[in-house]
């Protein structure tokens, strides 16, 4: 067995140990001055991150707060509003929105595609009512499609300006390419605890000029996550409510990392090594779920040949290796495995990672696949390393 465990689930995702040290640090006062620095530069050094104008949100809370933030700031009860669904997270927006709303419609996606723009666009025009907002997936976790989010907004814009585009970037952001303003992105959230490699408990949300002035006209009851609030304290660099002060620390020792790797070499990182394990894998006899256009730079799904496969690999891989992959989701749980590849993830964590699968299937399958993934998989990334 491997010694050094690693965590190569789609979140949590191991923290880098220049963070861990940080938010080891002494406890300090939130109402202090020493607090209100470290405040600024987490909510400023966001921006780059998801691509807004304006200081990032930040919620002491999951990634699943933001999801339920972008809806009750946005919509008005008897709003209408589409929900993009292509698996479990976008069910999960489906949930919260019929929640709390009357006349929520549902754009079904088969589970391993990407939205189709137009079919879409489409969609919203055969509803009876124009929609307040569209919800959507940047990345859909569950089954490792990242939808195509600067299309789908522009196709947004032009066809339905008035409309409001939210896009849940959890399991993305940090590690794509992101920009309210060139994709009419009006909410883009995220959490901490993904390529942002942070520890789970901090939630995020970038918005739009109009959005703010959104937010302070809908009647929608919230307390905790009523946005004006947050971006009040903001001004002052700092926070209505008890904020999770050693995670603001983790921010900001987060955002320092970006400004000294420079933010495109961090994406062009996670693509390489997406590109490299997708080669790995397809050379392996192991079947992607996803095609190659529409595949997460963040999380890869693929699909072994029978349930026994399934369980035995990822069983070996955490018994034999110390190695943590994902199972499948909802209608997918039992067929597919996942493999995360974000934040401090490396080439060398997925070489790793290849060699144990190599090993593995051999026994499994009665024949040597010894040096196929590898080889591969050095192939693409060698020019990046």
């Amino acid at each position: 067995m491997y010694h050094h465990p690693l965590l190569l689930t789609p979140g949590p995702t191991p923290i880098p140990e220049r963070i861990q040290r940080v938010i080891q640090e002494p406890m300090i006062g939130h109402r202090t001055k020493e607090f209100e620095a470290i405040a600024e530069k987490a909510y400023k050094g966001l921006q780059p991150v998801f691509g807004s104008k304006n200081e990032v949100m930040i919620f002491t809370s999951s990634g699943t707060s933001a999801l339920e933030a972008s809806m009750v700031n946005i919509l008005n009860p008897d709003d209408h509003v589409a929900v993009i669904v292509s698996g479990a997270f976008g069910n999960r927006y489906k949930q919260i929105a019929q929640t709390y709303f009357h006349n929520v419609h549902v754009f079904d996606v088969p589970w391993g595609e990407a939205v189709d723009v137009n079919a879409f666009i489409d969609f919203l025009k055969s509803l009876p009512e124009q929609v307040t907002a569209v919800y959507s997936q940047y990345c859909e976790t569950s089954t490792s499609v990242l939808h195509p989010i600067h299309e789908l907004g522009h196709a947004l814009h032009e066809n339905y300006p008035e409309t409001y585009f939210v896009v849940d970037g959890v399991s993305c952001v940090g590690a794509v390419d992101a920009d309210l303003e060139r994709d009419h992105i009006d909410v883009l959230v995220s959490g901490s605890q993904k390529a942002i490699m942070l520890p789970p408990g901090l939630a995020f949300a970038a918005y739009s000029d109009r959005a703010k002035a959104r937010f302070a006209e809908v009647k929608t009851p919230r307390f905790y996550l009523d946005f004006n609030k947050y971006i009040a304290s903001a001004e002052n660099n700092s926070t209505p409510f008890t904020p999770n002060v050693s995670l603001y620390k983790g921010v900001a020792a987060y955002a320092d990392f970006v400004a000294e790797q420079g933010f495109e070499n961090v994406i062009q990182r996670h693509y390489v090594i997406r590109d490299g394990l997708r080669a790995a894998l397809k050379a392996l006899d192991l079947p992607l779920l996803v095609k190659d256009e529409y595949a997460s730079p963040t999380v890869t799904a693929f699909v072994p040949t029978s349930p026994t496969e399934v369980s035995t690999i990822k069983n070996e891989l955490l018994n034999r290796f110390n190695i943590t992959i994902a199972g499948g989701q909802g209608k997918l749980k039992g067929q597919i495995l996942r493999i995360g590849h974000l934040g401090q993830i490396d080439t060398a964590d997925i070489l790793q990672c290849v060699s144990a699968l190599e090993i593995i299937l051999s026994e499994l399958r009665h024949e040597s696949y010894v040096g196929k993934g590898t080889t591969a998989y050095l192939e693409v990334v060698k020019a990046y390393v």
